[in-house]
């Protein structure tokens, strides 16, 4: 599929790719920033996903490279999560292709307006660990659930995993955001294969938009150990409601 797209439109989606990179390696929600920016360039609801999948993997494996060699990662114990979320997000960008665009480009907007007001009214988090309040298995059906999602649709999605780390396996901020990471890239994979299959990726955007993901999710790895996630939540709500605000008035005015 051709889609044309400026120069100057291009170097726009880098600079939001950049943004988007550096606020989901701190506190997820990267795709709320993105996912508009894509719609509103003009290009189609599954393109603008599968795009926002392929650029934002490199995003989610840069942030988890840089955990990775500092420790916060526990590769092996956590390799069956791994597996579960990839799956689950393959089955998920799956059943997503086989919804209309038009019924896609509508809903897009609501749903962005609710991960908005999520980040909004979130539980404060811990920076302690504490006592996991259930085993690896029950665990691993809410993870599998949340990559469905990413699969399926994707903004928040590594909030998702760190709220779920935090409340449910008593993880402290550091190990919720670092293995979030992980899982998010795991899920972006799964579901980039799947939209490469299909023709629903448009490579010359997405890998103009992956050098500024990669970059800002490595600044936002770095910043993350010093600021957390109280300082970019404000940030997320007011970028996300403003594309939203676009988004439905070009859809409905």
């Amino acid at each position: 599929m051709e889609i044309d797209i400026s120069l100057y439109t291009l170097f726009a989606l880098i600079i939001v790719a950049f943004i988007a990179g550096c606020i989901d390696a701190i506190a997820g929600g990267g795709g709320m920033i993105t996912i508009p920016a894509l719609l509103m360039a003009g290009i189609p609801p599954l393109e603008a996903l599968g795009t926002n999948k392929f650029q934002s993997s490199f995003g989610s494996f840069g942030a988890s490279v840089h955990f990775y060699k500092r420790g916060h990662i526990e590769l092996k114990k956590h390799l069956p999560f791994v597996v579960v979320v990839f799956c689950a997000s393959m089955l998920g960008s799956l059943c997503v292709q086989s919804f209309e665009s038009t019924f896609l480009r509508k809903c897009i907007p609501f749903l962005l307006i609710v991960f908005a007001l999520y980040f909004l009214f979130a539980p404060k988090i811990t920076q302690d660990s504490h006592r996991a309040l259930v085993g690896a298995f029950p665990l691993g059906i809410v993870l599998g659930a949340i990559g469905f999602y990413d699969g399926f649709f994707g903004p928040g999605t590594g909030s998702f995993f760190m709220l779920a780390f935090i409340v449910l396996g008593g993880f402290n901020i550091l190990q919720s955001l670092a293995h979030a990471k992980l899982l998010n890239f795991a899920t972006n994979l799964a579901s980039v294969l799947i939209f490469a299959f299909s023709g629903k990726i448009l490579w010359i955007v997405g890998l103009c938009m992956a050098l500024g993901q990669f970059a800002g999710a490595n600044l936002g790895s770095h910043l993350a150990t010093f600021y957390g996630v109280r300082l970019i939540k404000p940030l997320v709500v007011i970028v996300s409601l403003c594309a939203c605000a676009n988004l439905l008035y070009k859809e409905y005015f």
